[in-house]
């Protein structure tokens, strides 16, 4: 099965305005200052570290995120399993701004678009975010109704201290007891 993606309007988490008809997540959280801390979160989020370390199953065939990329997202064990299948639809990565967005495919029990985005102010203060709008599209989410939105955001607030975690101290973090980098 060929799956698509199955919202219109790709590419809104990028810089907003974020869509009507959907519910609106935006999370931010304080990483910590200065290049290199920008450098070690950015690629934090980029090679998949941030997920892979936040405590999901994460398969992709791709070493980063870039655009077209696939990735399946899940979390539970064995039959209560949920995985939720996207695309990256955008990147972005420059001196003040790096991060990615991906998009649901059709098999994800939401729809719409999230982001995930680091970036580094004029004071020197790194900034990671959260940036999502979502509805349910299976019956699942649409019978959990009100419990979807803290669920997703507890996960963007966990995602920012992962990213925190990992910039701050990346070996103690990333490494298995053999010492090979996960």
């Amino acid at each position: 099965m060929r799956r698509t993606l199955t919202y219109p309007q790709v590419g809104a988490a990028r810089l907003g305005p974020l869509p009507d008809g959907y519910h609106h997540l935006h999370h931010t959280t304080r990483i910590g200052r200065g290049r290199a801390a920008y450098e070690s979160a950015a690629d934090a989020v980029m090679s998949w570290r941030m997920h892979r370390n936040s405590g999901v199953r994460l398969r992709t065939p791709a070493p980063r995120a870039e655009p077209g990329v696939r990735v399946a997202v899940s979390i539970g064990l064995g039959p209560v399993r949920l995985t939720a299948p996207c695309e990256i639809v955008w990147t972005v990565h420059d001196r003040r701004r790096t991060g990615f967005g991906y998009g649901t495919l059709t098999g994800h029990p939401e729809c719409g678009e999230e982001s995930f985005v680091v970036d580094i102010r004029d004071d020197g203060s790194v900034w990671f975010t959260v940036l999502a709008f979502s509805r349910p599209a299976r019956w699942y989410t649409r019978l959990a109704g009100p419990l979807v939105p803290p669920f997703q955001r507890a996960y963007a607030r966990r995602l920012g201290r992962t990213v925190r975690r990992l910039t701050t101290t990346p070996s103690a973090f990333d490494t298995g007891r053999d010492g090979v980098v996960r």
